[in-house]
């Protein structure tokens, strides 16, 4: 799966706070992403990450391909 730096995931379970989609903020073998909602910042392997992601949404609001 083809992440960037800044896009918006829409993740299959939410957040604590109530939130499925989150930013990304940095890419490599861990990623790290913010909750849009309550701006938490979490680091989560690549390979955990990816079998959540239920949509990738890119800055200019397409949606990429999954």
């Amino acid at each position: 799966m083809i992440m960037l730096v800044g896009d918006k995931l829409e993740m299959k379970k939410k957040h604590p706070c109530g939130s499925e989609i989150f930013t990304v903020l940095r890419i490599g073998s861990d990623i790290k992403v913010r909750c849009d909602k309550c701006s938490r910042e979490v680091t989560v392997s690549r390979i955990k990450l990816e079998k959540g992601i239920k949509r990738v949404f890119t800055p200019d609001t397409e949606e990429r391909a999954k």
